[in-house]
């Protein structure tokens, strides 16, 4: 693989609000071989492409925390999860595409259909992740598997249901003998007030989990959901749109993460008058939609003011989103109150932790060459991140 310097650029490791500028960096067969100021460069590889990087800021390869790569999003996001599978597998190199364009470098895939594709019957994210292995035009996959839920939360044959307490057990051992890399389950049910699965219940999951090397996460849009998953000590909460002080702490104590993901709501703002859709174009929708976004936003900064790692994601294809929309997620961040270099830490090196990948939102010599140029500081202004230039 070719060297290549990327001269006089910016460089922004979301560990601090301070840019450091003035930086050359060479990559060589597909690694960072060092990173020195620009007047420092030394002898360069014979055939070493020199890239003129000034104005631009490098930005390590971002981590979408919260993805559902086979589907597309949009309005109609929830009647696409029951197309056909072919079509679910081509949508999936879409957006593998978008997202590597965008310069998101690891997809954490949390719910795809099961379905049968080429011979096997299992979630379709884990052949995607099987398929991209090795492919430096595609993000590396970290996949779930599918949702695992009490009967009616999802519509029919989206999930694995699991109807009492030793087939919630049985479904989540399912999908890590399926290949997935962890455990998704569903914490909204029926009842608002009432989370399908008590503490006790859910926490059984995770010992088992944790026992075969893996991790445990949870979609909980609801406050009962959401101290089931501190209680029981799964390793992240999906959403969270429902927090409080109580279940924060309890949360930063067990070190259980927050996985945000904003731009549902933020989507869902924009449809109000590109769709006519009444959950969206309704008379009160907006209102609806924009005070469920500022409990949200409370959510986000109750978890920062009690300690709690947060990732941030963009829910493309399980939810409204799409696959390369992640810098809306850090504005949405930046909103609810984290400093832009927080912001950019949720989508960095903070998913890398959740993912247990340490070279993950990372640059650093010796480490991968997974990162872009953007124009922009995005420790200042975190729209710079919609404007990648190059990614390397």
């Amino acid at each position: 693989m070719p060297s290549t310097l990327y001269r006089d650029a910016a460089l922004a490791d979301a560990r601090s609000p301070r840019l450091r500028v003035g930086v050359s960096l060479l990559t060589e067969d597909g690694l960072i071989r060092w990173i020195r100021p620009a007047g420092d460069e030394g002898d360069l590889p014979p055939g070493c492409e020199v890239v003129d990087a000034g104005g631009t800021t490098i930005v390590p390869g971002l981590v979408d925390g919260h993805s559902h790569l086979t589907l597309p999003g949009g309005s109609h996001w929830i009647a696409r999860g029951a197309d056909p599978a072919e079509t679910l597998v081509a949508v999936a190199e879409s957006n593998g595409e978008l997202q590597h364009r965008s310069g998101v470098r690891w997809a954490r895939d949390v719910g795809a259909p099961r379905r049968e594709h080429d011979g096997v019957e299992r979630a379709l994210s884990i052949g995607v992740r099987d398929q991209w292995r090795g492919r430096r035009d595609r993000p590396y996959v970290r996949a779930a598997g599918t949702w695992i839920t009490v009967a009616g939360a999802l519509p029919d044959g989206l999930s694995v249901e699991a109807r009492d307490a030793d087939e919630l057990l049985a479904a989540a051992a399912g999908q890590l003998d399926d290949g997935a890399d962890f455990v998704k389950l569903y914490l909204d049910g029926p009842d608002p007030e009432t989370a399908p699965w008590t503490a006790a219940e859910v926490r059984r999951v995770v010992e088992a989990v944790h026992a075969r090397g893996a991790k445990v996460t949870a979609h909980s849009s609801r406050l009962s959901g959401a101290r089931v998953c501190a209680e029981a000590g799964t390793d992240s909460i999906e959403h969270g749109f429902e927090l409080d002080a109580d279940v924060t702490r309890l949360m930063a104590e067990r070190g259980v993460a927050l996985v945000t993901t904003l731009t549902v709501m933020k989507s869902w703002l924009t449809f109000s008058t590109t769709t006519t859709l009444p959950r969206f174009a309704g008379p009160d929708s907006r209102t609806r939609i924009l005070d469920r976004l500022e409990l949200a936003r409370h959510s986000v900064r109750l978890a920062r003011a009690a300690g709690v790692a947060i990732v941030g994601g963009t829910d493309f294809g399980g939810g409204s989103a799409r696959a390369n929309q992640l810098p809306w997620e850090v504005e949405s961040l930046a909103e609810a109150g984290l400093e832009p270099w927080e912001a950019l830490a949720a989508v960095t090196w903070r998913g890398g932790e959740l993912l247990g990948e340490p070279e993950a939102g990372v640059i650093r010599e010796g480490g991968p060459a997974d990162f872009s140029l953007v124009h922009g500081d995005p420790l200042s202004d975190p729209t710079a991140l919609w404007r990648v230039w190059r990614v390397a």
